[in-house]
């Protein structure tokens, strides 16, 4: 992880809380080998229909979030099961930092050791 010094980019506002890992990426994701492409897995179902179409009322499939790197997000964010997968997601789609008033533990120190600031 590089360190940060000063940072500057789009956010995009997320404000649900107790956002667990399942949401953030769902356990039928998890037997992927690389972290390469976890980023097409992030929120996918809330990015997408049954049908793999994308929801045009959620956040990050509008083109206002295109190319976001700050999440902002609602308390408890990342609960859940112990899920690195999460994070790995997360980066690879593009975000640097989430910014939320509270994290699970896990999630937190996973941030840490996988280039995400939370």
């Amino acid at each position: 992880m590089q360190k940060i010094k000063k940072f500057s980019a789009r956010t995009v506002n997320l404000p649900n809380e107790d956002i667990d890992t399942d949401q953030i990426i769902p356990a039928r994701f998890l037997t992927r080998q690389t972290t390469d492409g976890m980023g097409e897995c992030l929120f996918a179902d809330w990015r997408f229909d049954k049908l793999g179409r994308p929801k045009e009322d959620f956040i990050l499939t509008q083109s206002e979030s295109s190319d976001a790197e700050i999440l902002v997000a609602g308390n408890n964010f990342g609960c859940g099961s112990s899920r690195e997968h999460a994070v790995w997601a997360l980066t690879d789609y593009g975000f640097k930092v989430v910014i939320a008033p509270s994290f699970a533990d896990i999630f937190f120190n996973n941030s840490f050791k996988n280039g995400l600031l939370p």
